[in-house]
């Protein structure tokens, strides 16, 4: 297939040794890829555009676009690889375009979404690709297997071949519960023959079937404007001048902070973070270093708990709801309860199915959205998995228009396209 920009560089191979594989409950087919042995409750389904029933193997030809459909029956979260016919892997789920890979029971999810600023195109080499959906019942870590480099949307991955894929997951499912992980696979061909539209050529160096083409648009919204007056006033940082004498990362003793020097050069500081306003210092049980910010991100903050290896940026209306939750809880002294540590790279929607551009921000405990209509909110727990589980502000809720809240002492919260309301301890979603 083939995105629009290079189709994630795939490179050296884990070189795992089959007797750690062997270590792992999985069991490596040459039809199935990895398959769990155990007979387990949970089950997810994949399936492309061309063959719904996910069992039969359709031929695209090079040019035409590919979705893959996936749908578990409990909540699960989901990852989705495709395996090339020249042996190269792609990542396509999770992405940087999606908010979260955790899925709600019961819903179908369709990839690329509704208005999403990527597609995926057939590319080649022609021969037999296989997507592998893989879900589990917690998140799982990919770090060895898969990475995000800069700012790209799709992780570059590390190993090549389908029984090094196979052997590299039966690693990371293995400290697994037996039964909480599950696979299921879609064959599709790469025929002869071109589309009427053909793909668009990869950029040197790119490798495999399916490349991604980002769409206009996905530029940082402009700047909200001030929330809605029920929101608590927002703090700014403590005002003070950028210091160019100041190094992004730096303490005032001379030290770095490997975590936010890292962070700065993967988010492009000079162009989302500007200068350093102050030096790193300690905050709570963790560090933060100020910025200026840069246009319409607005000032901004890294941050990361003690002995994390990696920092997050928190910006503008984000940033300001996010101080604002920490004043009113302890004064500033730490980050609030209810949100924790950012704990993943801002996204940026430009548009959801109700048009409406926003930001959002993945913390420890919970996350905010935010939009220049509406205002900046927070949500968290179950009511938060729900949400996402349906595709978040892609789906048909939209954005929150207020706060998670208490309803008859139960959690609730509103949306633009609806609600969700915890019934005797399990959130309902309601259509408006």
């Amino acid at each position: 297939m083939n995105p629009s920009k290079p189709v994630m560089t795939l490179t050296a191979l884990l070189g795992l040794a089959a007797s750690v594989a062997e270590a792992s409950p999985a069991k490596i087919t040459a039809q199935s890829i990895i398959v769990n042995p155990v007979e387990t409750k949970l089950n997810v389904e994949v399936w492309v555009n061309k063959d719904a029933t996910g069992k039969a193997n359709p031929t695209y030809r090079k040019g035409e676009q590919l979705s893959i459909g996936v749908k578990t029956n409990q909540d699960a979260y989901v990852y989705l690889f495709n395996v090339n016919a020249n042996g190269s892997i792609d990542l396509f789920f999770p992405n940087k375009f999606e908010e979260s890979n955790f899925m709600q029971a019961g819903v179908t999810r369709v990839f690329p979404t509704q208005n999403a600023k990527y597609s995926f195109t057939v590319g080649g080499p022609n021969g037999q690709d296989k997507v592998l959906a893989l879900a589990s019942t917690k998140e799982l870590n990919l770090d060895d297997i898969a990475r995000f480099a800069g700012d790209q949307g799709f992780a570059d991955v590390k190993v090549s071949g389908q029984e090094n894929l196979a052997r590299a997951l039966s690693i990371v499912v293995n400290p697994l519960p037996a039964d909480g992980w599950t696979t299921d696979v879609a064959l599709f061909k790469i025929g002869a023959g071109q589309a009427t539209t053909p793909a668009p050529k990869p950029k040197p160096g790119s490798t495999g079937t399916v490349t991604y083409t980002p769409g206009v648009g996905t530029q940082p919204a402009p700047a909200p404007t001030q929330p809605a007056p029920t929101q608590p006033a927002p703090t700014q940082p403590a005002p003070s001048q950028p210091n160019a004498q100041i190094k992004p990362g730096e303490r005032q003793d001379g030290t770095f902070d490997s975590a936010m020097v890292e962070a700065y050069d993967r988010l492009k500081g000079p162009e989302s973070l500007g200068t350093p306003t102050g030096y790193v210092t300690p905050w709570a049980d963790g560090w933060w270093q100020r910025f200026k910010g840069v246009a319409a991100y607005g000032d901004a903050v890294l941050v990361h708990a003690n002995g994390s290896s990696r920092s997050y940026a928190v910006h503008g209306r984000l940033l300001e709801r996010y101080l604002a939750l920490a004043k009113a809880e302890s004064n500033g002294a730490r980050p609030p309860s209810r949100l924790g540590w950012a704990a993943g790279d801002e996204k940026v929607i430009p548009k959801n199915p109700y048009g409406t551009p926003g930001l959002y921000g993945f913390f420890q405990n919970g996350a905010l959205y935010g939009t220049e209509k509406y205002g900046t909110f927070w949500l968290q727990g179950p009511v938060l998995k729900t949400y996402q589980g349906l595709g978040g502000s892609g789906s048909f809720l939209g954005f929150p228009t207020r706060d998670q809240y208490l309803l008859n002492g139960a959690w609730a919260a509103d949306f633009e396209g609806g609600s969700i309301r915890t019934v005797n301890g399990v959130p309902k979603v309601y259509r408006k």
